[in-house]
């Protein structure tokens, strides 16, 4: 377990300095799940929703979200993000996964544009659905897979 980076020696809070590392293909992928009724993941495949389709709507919201994530998270750099895609798929007949890749040349990864691409997508989904199934909920956003840069590739263990 290494030390968190984002403060000095005193304990005050700082972005980290990248500026001597070197440029690197960096991919980070991300997922989350949505779980709810049954009659509200039909309307959302089905594309029946009244306020549009729901998928595609949150696969915007997620791009979006993913460009804008330094703005959010405040000790994020900026980064001139290359590729942003957004999948959805369901296991079963209550659940939505929701899957960001994220890439980049740089010199810091993007596992926090790819979480919170994730994180956003499944929140429009909700607001979107909210009104036929208020008990949606947001499970397991979580880092999936990352590389490139220092410490090289790193992906989740099957569970």
């Amino acid at each position: 377990m290494g030390e968190l980076s984002h403060f000095d020696a005193a304990g005050a809070s700082r972005m980290v300095d990248v500026g001597q590392k070197p440029v690197a293909r960096r991919v980070a992928r991300a997922s989350g799940r949505l779980r709810m009724a049954r009659e509200t993941l039909a309307v959302i495949q089905g594309r029946t929703s009244a306020k549009g389709d729901v998928l595609e709507v949150a696969r915007l919201a997620g791009i979006m979200a993913a460009k804008r994530t330094a703005d959010l998270v405040p000790l994020c750099h900026p980064l001139a993000l290359e590729a942003v895609n957004i999948d959805f798929a369901s296991p079963d007949d209550r659940t939505l996964v929701v899957e960001a890749t994220v890439e980049v040349e740089a010199k810091t990864g993007v596992e926090m544009e790819a979480l919170t691409a994730v994180s956003i997508a499944a929140l429009t989904v909700y607001d979107m659905c909210k009104s036929i199934d208020r008990g949606i909920t947001i499970e397991r956003i979580q880092l999936e897979e990352k590389s490139g840069g220092r410490s090289g590739h790193w992906q989740r263990e099957a569970t």
